[in-house]
């Protein structure tokens, strides 16, 4: 180790370590070394110490002959270079701090940069969670808002539908407004008619009076004449007098428009002799003879009373999943239709017996009530939007009726029988229209899509017995073979025998007799 000292003369002396020159003795009283120069191997030693001592024998040497001002600038430059390594020192040290304090920074921030990724990783795991669930709430709304459409576009049909069968009963109202008026006419026609004849009725018994009294003189001269004289030939030929003219005792002629309009004729009075009549023209005293229109037949059937209808479907609830379907469905395009069936209704309105949907119309053919109809009615539909409403009150009393729904695309005719009796007819009602195959026929629900979509407040609940389709419209005749079980009219493409598919709580019975039915 190389150390300095100043000495009071101005002259420094090198020391190697606490035993350097001068021994222990000398060593209280020199000076302590002011600073440490360096530190380094054995060359770095030497090298200072080659390079002190001339500088330091130098020093001796010219100690005595030099004055202490010539060694003042050599200490200065010692100090200074200490002070510059002092420096060196501190900024050494500062930058290794700074390295450090840099290193630890780094090693923060990789583990904060770890944080983050994992921290990214979790968001984008629960970004991607709720991108699913939003995705799937959206699809329930897409499939809730197509459905609500598909719904207010029926709504929106049937609406229009109703309004026009609204403005078709009120053109029949006011034409059946314009025939009472016309019989209103042919009455008041008919009144001023009855009073011409009272006139003239009048008039023949002024000229019957006085016939009589042209008779009794005409006897009065006979018995002046004498008894038992005949008269001549003239008294006894007397002609009637000529009739007067229907103009002329103020009746208008039988095939005058009055008359016409009144919707009677006047009849020919009757022939002197002949026995008297009544107001209809039969003999008083007699009856007429039964004919076919009035022969006694026997008292219907009551309802529920038929046999040997086939099976019996029975819904007892309104689950969706209550639900027959026929297959395989119209083999061909129908433009008639004959819809049959013994129904037994279990609720407070009569739900859905019928619905054929196809891809281009879950609409096609509807027998169709919901619990918002009026308690009773069903919308009877063909091709979406147009429907007629049919009255079918009389199911709702709990018991079997037979029901019959009749259309054909002539002139647009619809019958509907309720237990033989004509209930609802009509015409214009999808007129010239086609029925297409290849659809979804389904008992108990109605479709608002194929084969899917339905609902409970549509459902049917009851019973359905005997159920058969035509593609023909039957007659009244056959309507009432069916109602009173005398057998099934020929030619039905479907019946129930064909519900292959039956799903939910759905029961498949039998029975002999509709009495007997659960």
């Amino acid at each position: 180790m190389l150390c300095t000292k100043v000495v009071e003369g101005g002259s420094s002396l090198p020391w190697h370590s606490s035993r350097a020159v001068g021994g222990e003795g000398a060593h209280s009283r020199r000076p302590r070394p002011v600073h440490v120069l360096g530190m380094g191997g054995p060359r770095t030693t030497l090298s200072v110490f080659l390079i002190f001592v001339p500088v330091y024998l130098h020093g001796v040497l010219s100690q005595e002959a030099g004055p202490a001002v010539q060694r003042k600038p050599f200490f200065e430059r010692l100090r200074r270079l200490e002070e510059q390594f002092r420096r060196l020192q501190e900024v050494t040290l500062t930058h290794l701090r700074g390295l450090a304090s840099n290193y630890n920074l780094s090693y923060d921030i990789d583990t904060r940069f770890q944080s983050l990724a994992l921290e990214t990783q979790a968001v984008a795991l629960a970004v991607n969670r709720s991108q699913a669930a939003v995705q799937d709430d959206l699809g329930r709304l897409k499939t809730w808002v197509q459905k609500s459409q598909r719904r207010s576009r029926k709504l929106d049909s049937r609406l229009l539908a109703l309004d026009s069968a609204l403005s078709d009963r009120d053109r029949q109202l006011a034409q059946a407004g314009k025939e009472r008026e016309a019989q209103g006419d042919g009455l008041s026609g008919l009144g001023l008619a009855l009073r011409a004849l009272q006139d003239t009725v009048a008039g023949l018994t002024h000229l019957v009076q006085s016939q009589g009294a042209r008779l009794a003189a005409l006897e009065g001269r006979l018995q002046v004449a004498g008894p038992g004289a005949v008269a001549p030939g003239p008294t006894s030929t007397l002609p009637p007098p000529p009739p007067l003219p229907l103009p002329q005792l103020g009746l208008p002629n039988p095939g005058s428009p009055k008359l016409q309009r009144g919707g009677q004729a006047l009849k020919a009075p009757p022939e002197p002799g002949d026995p008297p009549q009544d107001f209809a023209g039969r003999l008083q005293g007699t009856r007429e003879p039964p004919g076919p229109g009035s022969r006694r037949t026997r008292p219907p059937e009551r309802p529920g009373e038929a046999c040997n209808v086939g099976p019996v479907l029975v819904f007892p609830n309104a689950s969706t999943q209550n639900v027959a379907f026929l297959s395989p469905g119209f083999p061909a395009g129908l433009r008639a239709l004959s819809v049959c069936s013994w129904v037994r209704v279990a609720s407070g309105h009569l739900g859905t017996l019928l619905s054929y949907a196809t891809e281009e119309n879950d609409n096609k053919l509807v027998l169709h009530g919901r619990d918002s109809l009026v308690p009773g009615s069903v919308h009877f539909v063909i091709g979406d939007p147009a429907f007629r409403e049919l009255p079918l009150q009389p199911l709702l009393d709990g018991r079997w009726h037979h029901v019959c729904v009749i259309w054909t695309s002539t002139l647009g005719r619809y019958r509907l029988h309720v237990d033989r009796r004509l209930v609802a007819t009509g015409s214009r009602f999808r007129e010239g229209y086609e029925i297409p195959p290849g659809g979804s026929l389904v008992l108990g629900q109605e479709q608002d899509s194929v084969g899917g979509g339905f609902d409970s407040s549509e459902a049917f609940v009851g019973s359905v017995a005997g159920l058969a389709i035509w593609d023909r419209a039957l007659v009244p005749g056959e309507v009432a073979s069916l109602a009173t079980g005398r057998g099934l009219p020929p030619g039905a493409i479907l019946t129930l025998d064909d519900a292959h598919q039956v799903g939910g709580f759905v029961q498949r019975v039998k029975c002999s007799c509709l009495a007997l039915c659960p």
